[in-house]
């Protein structure tokens, strides 16, 4: 019998499973292969699949009080665990059970029984990290008598790491350094490390993004070996590569991109039918290029995703590739796996179709011209483009037809402006700009959803292993910090009858007013995080049942395993049972790869326009801003300003009065004055201090608007 390791779990998972010795699984699973067996188990063990007891026995980790997931450090010294399970609840956990463990190891958690409180989440100590995700860490050499120390510049890494002298590299005091760790921390001792390389003086230009770089892991590199077998793929694509392929190159076809994108991976094409529409997403076929287990694709894995800083791109495949023969470049012939769909006039799908093409481009857009074209009717380009404006009129009329759809279901629409920090040659910031979604952005994200819904639907319906994007209701908890907010501007909400649909009538109902932003901020900070999962659990946030990406296999490693699933399925007509258990068997450990690499990359990106806006706004320092209270702690508030900055006033500046934190109102008062302060009431701040290294700004009141319109109020100096 052939054991894997789906089956070995669902043997341990059933009800009379007692845990087993090596032996008896042998005998019970009546297994054929022992020495693959053998590494299997041992693979699953070490992966935190399966646990091995004092005496030897195996059992999975929820039949023994036991739950495995990341680990959430918080700089204060305490953590949660986040269960790989998402039915389970998070695990707080004190930082004196953390036993060595740091920020974003998955571990393994062993929960305490006491008795809890209605509500409250449980509690655990962390008895096995099952992988180290901090292997190098950057921070400030710190120079001793004896030990030197490195301190992490982030703050959830909680201690130092003692590093000792190395005579290959020189290091003054205050220096950035990246620190490999030799020896683990734990509950008694502090990690041991070695400097592997300087980074460079604080403050240095270039220095700041180098250790985002570093800190996160990121290689601005490729391996030799990947770059040599990326440069021998051929850079056109050949003709015997075109056979069996359908031959699009006839359409109308655009790309519609940003001003400066590269790695452009989907083009469109539109055509009227009697009745309704005919839409077509086609999509870069990366797997053609990329074949499962090359240097190129174990590589593309263990980076996940392209990472976007806010100077540099780093892709997750070799430029030649990324920007060359993958790329959808106009001009140019390329392969595709395309999505035709049928569209009625109420936007829904009439009938589909997914198969292999080559494509050629027309004309490369970008998402400033096309508004130009649709808004402005911009004369000069509506004449250079004139073959085309009817094409991007139609596309108008769908993705409204398709847009109005998604909200009549129930999917929400948060309207965030994005925060772009425009940098000079230097790499020195000179502005911060908001900039929001419009029409030509609106048209590529109505398109890709549908695409990435028709073929989730269609891998679900055949039943193929694949990895769903996933985004799960929130929990009641978060549910009601959102009922209490919401009824702070006077509007109540029952958390036992929270639908998609309830969240967004709400956010339609605070559109153009002054709460719009808080509300939104807070209803999203409710909403858990999407996550790749090889079980379709639908997407709350859409509202959507069956739900993948399928539309960025240039940038997206989830969106390259669905293309090479579907090609499998185009070529052979049907899914061997061999084949299908080798997926099945990948796919959870590729949903939890992707998923953490993306973490990463949305907080390595993040950073990066933090640490740039900090910088920015250092020349502000003495200057006032008006600003809209965004939230509130027992230490004091976060303001934004307009241009989405946000930073801490915080308590002891307040010097008019003692104020005291109400936790159930979310309001400071004082104690004297009675002044309040709440959440979305407008402000007037002074910025008094920016710390550019930890992104932090301090602000001190100067006015204050309060919501029930009581007259400007000017801080006393006294």
């Amino acid at each position: 019998m052939i054991s894997t390791r789906e089956s070995i779990l669902k043997y341990m998972k059933q009800d009379s499973y007692r845990p087993l010795n090596y032996q008896e699984l042998l005998t019970a699973l009546e297994v054929e292969d022992e020495a693959e067996f053998a590494a299997l188990l041992g693979r699953m063990e070490k992966e935190g699949d399966i646990v091995v007891t004092r005496k030897h026995k195996y059992g999975v980790p929820e039949m023994m009080n036991l739950v495995r997931g990341a680990l959430q450090v918080n700089a204060k010294g305490y953590a949660f665990l986040l269960p790989d399970d998402p039915n389970q609840p998070d695990v707080f956990i004190y930082g004196r059970d953390l036993n060595g463990a740091m920020h974003r190891d998955r571990v393994m958690v062993r929960i305490n029984q006491r008795q809890r409180s209605p509500g409250q989440k449980p509690e655990g100590e962390v008895i096995r990290a099952i992988n180290r995700a901090n292997q190098e860490v950057v921070g400030t050499f710190k120079k001793g008598k004896a030990i030197s120390q490195v301190i992490p510049d982030d703050p959830r890494l909680l201690y130092p790491i003692n590093t000792r002298k190395s005579t290959k590299i020189k290091v003054t005091e205050g220096q950035k350094v990246l620190v490999k760790i030799t020896t683990w921390p734990d509950r008694d001792k502090f990690a041991e490390g070695k400097i592997v390389e300087v980074l460079g003086n604080k403050g240095e230009p270039g220095v700041d993004i180098r250790c985002i770089v570093k800190k996160y892991g990121l290689s601005e590199s490729f391996p030799k070996k990947v770059e040599r077998a990326a440069q021998a793929i051929p850079s056109v694509v050949l003709p015997e590569e075109i056979e069996g392929r359908r031959d699009l190159r006839g359409l109308d076809m655009v790309t519609i991109d940003g001003d400066d994108a590269k790695d452009l991976d989907d083009a469109v094409t539109i055509a009227r039918l009697e009745n309704g529409y005919r839409l077509g997403v086609h999509i870069a076929d990366v797997s053609h290029y990329v074949k499962e287990g090359t240097v190129i694709d174990q590589e593309a894995y263990q980076r996940g995703t392209s990472v976007y800083l806010v100077d540099r791109v780093i892709p997750m495949l070799p430029v030649n590739l990324s920007n060359g023969i993958c790329s959808l470049n106009a001009g140019e012939d390329r392969l595709a796996m395309s999505v035709m769909m049928d569209i009625d006039p109420e936007g829904d799908i009439i009938d589909y179709e997914i198969f292999k093409s080559v494509i050629r481009v027309n004309e490369r857009m970008t998402y400033n011209n096309v508004n130009r074209i649709l808004k402005d009717q911009d004369p000069q380009l509506m004449d250079r483009y004139r073959d085309y404006v009817d094409m991007f009129t139609t596309m108008q009329e769908l993705a409204a037809i398709l847009r109005k759809r998604k909200f009549n279901r129930g999917a929400l629409d948060f309207e965030f402006p994005e925060t772009k920090v425009i940098l000079d040659d230097q790499g020195i910031p000179v502005a911060i700009e908001k900039r929001k979604q419009d029409v030509a952005e609106s048209i590529i994200e109505e398109f890709m959803i549908r695409a990435n819904e028709v073929v989730a639907s269609h891998c679900n319906q055949m039943q193929l292993p694949t990895l769903y994007r996933v985004h799960e209701k929130p929990d009641d908890e978060d549910m009601d910090n959102v009922v209490r907010i919401l009824a702070l501007f006077n509007r109540k909400l029952n958390k036992k009858k929270v639908t998609p649909e309830v969240l967004q009538q709400i956010l339609t109902d605070v559109k153009g007013k002054p709460e719009q932003r808080i509300v939104s901020t807070m209803i999203l900070r409710s909403l858990k995080h999407a996550r790749y999962s090889p079980v379709p659990l639908g997407h709350y946030g859409l509202a959507s049942p069956y739900y993948l990406h399928f539309t960025s296999p240039i940038r997206r490693y989830p969106d390259l395993l669905v293309h090479r699933v579907l090609t499998h399925l185009l070529e052979k007509g049907s899914v061997s049972g061999k084949r299908k258990a080798q997926w099945e068997s990948l796919m959870p450990l590729a949903g939890e790869q992707c998923t953490s690499r993306e973490m990463q990359a949305e907080e390595a990106e993040r950073e990066s326009v933090d640490i740039k806006a900090a910088q920015y706004m250092k020349q502000f320092v003495g200057e006032t801003f008006p600003a809209v209270i965004s939230s509130i702690t027992a230490f004091g508030f976060f303001v934004e300003l307009e241009n989405t900055v946000e930073g801490l006033v915080h308590i002891s500046s307040l010097v008019d009065d003692y104020y005291v934190f109400d936790d159930q109102q979310l309001i400071l008062v004082g104690k004297h004055t009675k002044q309040v302060y709440r959440i979305g009431d407008d402000v007037e701040v002074e910025l008094v201090k920016v710390n550019v290294e930890e992104a932090k700004l301090d602000f001190e009141m100067t006015k204050h608007l309060s919501r029930n319109g009581s007259k400007p109020r000017r801080k006393n100096h006294g």
